[in-house]
């Protein structure tokens, strides 16, 4: 029998014990309850008696040799075995209801990293399904479309490019020199998508009862399916999934307002160069001041000075009355350290204490704001347990060569109550004019709203595929094909265009005599790009031919 030894140390993948360098027998291997690590029970120091209720050392408190639990031990680090623990040692249950406590916390632990996984409605689950990028497995921002016919985020495309990798990442097959050092945008791929995740939004389903300028935390009452609300920390995968829980509604700015009514919530994603996270509290520079003509979600250079109107004067309104706003950051905010990891995380609600401007980093002035975190519960990167408590404004050194500085000189709307303990609205939250979402209950309207959906998800295909156009037939796309230029038509269509030419031209001289044969310039039909070499492979867009198919079959 092999000697005992002190040390605490498991069976490798392979099944050999790294104390003994043996394979034990089946019968000589004992299985962790929690974590299901095998363990050669001759090498233990202790040796369990319940060989299939047992817990190795990593998952439980040291126990003596005959294994008596001792319910007044410190606590275990691990959270999850420490509860699994703690309902184990519970007397007050029975063992089937010990056992179903335990099994619940262990499934609550194991669920996908987002809040929830289904995927919006039909529509956007079409686009999600068949034409995530390969890299982030997201839909592609500002698509781009190798020869090989499959599609990629610029971004990502780019980022491979610069590792040295000269070849799809999806079918290994080469890219060429001019496509890696100058990718071309699909922008009827880009407008298709943009134009999907906006109808999502317009008739999508929300969870919440709330009006789109709801103020403040989203409590439970306006939670009718999970009767918990919006807490902090809840994440989910991309901000359509967060719009469905009204944390942050519009998908496409980062700033969620009314100019006469105030801002309900803005959104760190990417943001601007001068912006500065410490968590607690931010600095935020407001909207516009960016030359919008092309692709206003990526231009981040600021062409002129901002002004406050609009979603600025939006923020400037909820600075002046102390209005919540909710806070959600994103994973793609790489400037900031208290960005969560993956998708988009509800951070809880700020209040504005400042606003000015100031000459940015780019030569223009910009809209300043101070958001100071003022939530009951907790930051997500916090090991807190209470609320926050009011404490004094940050010294913010910039302020020095600002101007227009405002700050609110009444009483906040939303302050925190001494006696109480927490914060609150001071003053009623400002009237709603916009409608409540509430979910359908009258069983006689069901019918009529099937038949309503019916209608508006035929209109919404129909806008769509008019979307996916050949350029030269003006038809929905069959067997599409994308050009290195970034240009789809039909198989058939682009075909029957150079039908009658041929790749190569046979030169003679005028006694006779042959030339090396030149090769022809192939232009495409939208632009001037020679794309002869294209011709000669020609790969359908895949991703592309089958979100058109399912459009026109599923939805």
């Amino acid at each position: 029998m092999a000697q005992q030894h002190n040390k605490l140390l498991p069976c490798k993948s392979d099944g050999i014990c790294m104390i003994c360098n043996h394979k034990p027998l089946e019968s000589e291997i004992v299985s962790c309850r929690t974590c299901a690590t095998p363990w050669h029970v001759p090498c233990l120091p202790l040796r369990p008696l319940k060989i299939f209720d047992w817990n190795c050392t990593d998952c439980s408190q040291p126990v003596d040799v005959n294994h008596v639990t001792d319910a007044s031990a410190p606590p275990i680090t691990c959270s999850l075995v420490s509860t699994i623990y703690a309902n184990e040692n519970d007397t007050s249950l029975t063992g089937e209801e010990r056992a179903k406590k335990s099994h619940e916390v262990y499934d609550r632990s194991h669920k996908p990293p987002f809040e929830n996984n289904n995927k919006y409605n039909d529509l956007y689950g079409i686009f999600y399904s068949k034409l995530n990028c390969t890299f982030c497995l997201h839909l592609p921002e500002r698509p781009i479309t190798t020869l090989c016919g499959h599609n990629f985020c610029m971004k990502c495309f780019e980022k491979w490019i610069k590792q040295g990798k000269n070849n799809c990442p999806n079918c290994r097959a080469e890219i060429p020199a001019n496509m890696a050092s100058d990718p071309q945008i699909n922008t009827q791929l880009e407008t298709t998508i943009q134009m999907a995740i906006s109808e999502s939004v317009a008739h999508g389903k929300i969870f919440v009862t709330i009006s789109k300028n709801h103020f403040g935390p989203i409590v439970a009452e306006n939670d009718p399916i999970r009767k918990r609300g919006v807490l902090v920390g809840d994440t989910w995968e991309g901000l359509m999934e967060c719009i469905q829980w009204g944390a942050h509604f519009p998908h496409d700015s980062r700033i969620a307002s009314q100019s006469v009514y105030g801002a309900q919530s803005v959104a760190l994603s990417g943001g601007y160069i001068d912006e500065i996270d410490h968590g607690n509290w931010f600095l935020y520079s407001g909207s516009c001041g960016n030359e919008l003509s092309g692709n206003k979600r990526t231009n981040k250079n600021q062409s002129f000075d901002k002004k406050s109107d609009r979603k600025n004067e939006a923020l400037r309104l909820s600075c002046e009355k102390g209005y919540p706003v909710r806070v959600v950051r994103s994973h793609t905010k790489k400037r900031s350290s208290y960005a969560p990891k993956a998708g988009v995380r509800y951070d809880g609600v700020y209040r504005i204490e400042k606003w000015w401007r100031k000459i940015g980093k780019q030569g223009h002035k910009v809209c300043r704001y101070l958001f100071v975190r003022c939530d009951n519960e907790p930051a997500p990167w916090t090991s807190e347990l209470s609320e926050d408590r009011p404490y004094p404004l940050p010294i913010i050194e910039e302020l020095n060569n600002a101007i227009d500085i405002t700050e609110r000189k009444g009483d906040p709307s939303w302050g925190f109550d001494e006696e109480k303990g927490c914060w609150l609205w001071k003053k009623p939250p400002p009237p709603s004019k916009k409608l409540v979402n509430v979910n359908p209950i009258d069983e006689t309207k069901i019918k009529v709203d099937v038949e309503k959906a019916r209608k508006v998800s035929s209109k919404i295909k129909d806008k769509l595929l008019k979307e996916f156009g050949c350029n030269i037939c003006h038809k929905v796309l069959a067997s599409p094909l994308t050009t290195p230029c970034a240009h789809n038509f039909c198989k058939v269509c682009l075909e029957c265009v150079f039908s009658s030419q041929s790749y190569i031209r046979e030169r003679v001289t005028q006694s006779g005599f042959a030339l090396r044969p030149k090769k022809n310039i192939m232009k495409c039909p939208t632009c001037s790009t020679d794309i002869v070499d294209y011709l000669k492979i020609l790969k359908v867009n895949t991703d592309m031919m089958d979100i058109i198919e399912s459009l026109q079959r599923d939805f």
